[in-house]
């Protein structure tokens, strides 16, 4: 038996430490953060929690738009959460789940800025006609 998308994606980030169920979702430590890792709906969905302060949704929904023409991963909020999330299909090569994993971290790394400025009352506010990067 062939070995499912997340087996797939662990594999291919020499992840190392040893997962024991890959079959429901479970959370890798990536970059002293947590990435949840799903396969739903023929679909392999990674997400990572941004804040939990749902007074920052107006300022970092601003960025959403600009973002969208530079990544894949898509801001979200629900749960109590403000979020990101990108997903490749399940049946993706093994290049592609590699390079959902590393565009994901970066954008996760960016968005993580934004909340640390946000949080730090250092982010800028700029007019609403833009559509920021």
């Amino acid at each position: 038996m062939g070995r499912n998308a997340a087996e797939r994606l662990l594999a291919v980030i020499g992840y190392p430490e040893r997962i024991p169920n890959t079959d429901g979702p479970f959370t890798l430590r990536v970059d002293g953060r947590e990435v949840f890792v799903e396969v739903s709906a023929g679909r392999l969905v990674l997400s990572c929690a941004l804040t939990e302060d749902d007074s920052m949704i107006p300022a970092l929904a601003a960025y959403a738009a600009g973002r969208m023409l530079r990544e894949e991963a898509t801001l979200a909020f629900g749960k109590g959460n403000v979020f990101l999330w990108q997903d490749a299909p399940s049946d993706a090569d093994d290049r592609t789940l590699m390079r959902l994993f590393e565009s994901f971290t970066d954008s996760c790394d960016w968005w993580h800025a934004r909340v640390d400025e946000r949080g730090k009352g250092d982010m800028v506010e700029i007019s609403e006609a833009v559509i920021r990067p």
